[in-house]
């Protein structure tokens, strides 16, 4: 198997096969990487990745692309983004270097060892089948229209209780999702099957990255919380579940810009005690345009409503800054989200090392004149010592909402 081997906004020169290289080509787009012929040479390419970070398999070519915050800081704030679950500090950190795939594998097992030490979780299922003694209520119209003077067998309806529920659906489905991979650990390799033992009762069911349902918590399947965070993760996040034509494919790919902007708006819910009615994400807020026509729409990724009223407005960036000054395109973007919303300001937060802490004052935008600070948000260490970070964003914004609201009163 060849190996492409990156990380994050970086780039390689590798030398690649025209079969190779035409897989690589045709993968580009999902894999958000441009592939460079090197002047001069016959097989020789620079590649580069940009903002999506994972391990991709197709055919015979394996494309490894690590982030630069690393695999377990990656997969704390992905979980907690989900709002599934905070992980342990210890749940990705293993000894030996591995890759992600293996990561997930061993994380996932260890989690499942956790949440089956109580026992698989059951519950009650509505069926519906023909039998030869009565179970549960009689469908008499089904058995009316099926076996009309027949007394056996009997169209029933009845709740089983079976361990073939959603919970061990979405784990049996994660373990096989990361076992069509080529995981390179042993003991990844081991767990997996482990889990996928201890599950084989459960139904093996497809599920589509963008309808991953959701799980209910109470206190009868609470202990799953962990392994079901996970689970969802892998699958929300499994790009490359099944074939495509003759040519074999699996993967697991992260979008570190949609990562950023997640993470940032549960963590200042979190921080400032709102609910996603009050501090909402950019799938959650009314129409908004910049033009009185309605027809230049605009999506902010953080907004502070109150009620209809909209008194706080900002958006997460996760890019590569070359020269770490905010680009000004980031800075018009702002200023059409507070001019439309009519605020007299806004906030930018990037992740720290891609921009630096800062403020600008619009000349010609009024009295008093809108204002649009930009903050840094350090993503190394604990997921806990981010998430103390967070707080001193979350006063920024409410500071700002204040400005807003101190305005809005005195108009």
């Amino acid at each position: 198997m060849a190996h492409v081997n990156l990380r994050e906004y970086d780039s390689t020169d590798c030398v690649l096969s025209a079969s190779l290289h035409d897989t690589l080509l045709r993968e580009a787009n999902t894999l958000n990487l441009s592939i460079e012929r090197i002047v001069d040479t016959d097989r020789s390419y620079s590649v580069s990745a940009r903002q999506k970070v994972g391990a991709v398999e197709v055919g015979d070519l394996s494309v490894l692309i690590e982030p630069k915050i690393g695999i377990p800081r990656l997969l704390s704030l992905a979980c907690y983004a989900m709002g599934e679950f905070k992980p342990r500090q210890d749940i990705f950190d293993f000894r030996e270097r591995e890759e992600l795939p293996d990561v997930l594998a061993r994380a996932l097992a260890s989690e499942a060892h956790r949440a089956f030490a109580r026992g698989l979780l059951h519950g009650y299922r509505e069926e519906e089948d023909a039998l030869q003694t009565v179970r549960g209520r009689i469908r008499l119209e089904d058995q009316m229209r099926r076996r009309f003077g027949v007394g056996l067998p009997v169209e029933v309806r009845y709740d089983d209780f079976t361990d073939d529920i959603l919970e061990n659906r979405l784990v049996k489905a994660a373990a096989t999702r990361l076992s069509r991979m080529r995981l390179r650990s042993p003991k990844a390799r081991s767990d997996l099957s482990w889990v996928a033992g201890m599950l084989e009762q459960a139904s093996l069911v497809e599920f589509e990255a963008s309808e991953v349902p959701e799980t209910r918590f109470d206190r009868l399947n609470e202990h799953y919380r962990g392994v079901i965070g996970l689970a969802r993760l892998i699958l929300r996040h499994g790009a490359f579940g099944s074939a495509r034509g003759q040519v074999r494919a699996s993967g697991f790919l992260m979008d570190m810009n949609k990562l950023f902007q997640e993470f940032v708006t549960v963590a200042l819910r979190e921080a400032l005690d709102v609910s996603e009615e009050e501090l909402r994400s950019d799938r959650r807020i009314p129409r908004v345009t910049l033009d009185k026509d309605g027809l230049a729409g605009l999506e902010p990724d953080l907004s502070w409503w109150d009620g209809g009223t909209c008194t706080f407005v900002g958006d997460a960036k996760y890019k590569n800054l070359t020269g770490k000054r905010v680009p000004g395109a980031d800075l018009y973007q702002l200023l059409a989200y507070v001019t439309a919303l009519d605020l007299p300001g806004g906030l930018l937060v990037y992740a720290l090392g891609e921009a630096d802490t800062a403020s600008y004052v619009v000349r010609h935008s009024g009295t008093p004149s809108k204002r649009l600070d930009v903050v840094a948000l350090d993503l190394s260490g604990t997921l806990a010592e981010v998430l103390e970070r967070v707080r001193y964003v979350a006063e920024r914004v409410r500071a700002l909402r204040d400005t807003a609201r101190w305005a809005a009163r005195a108009a």
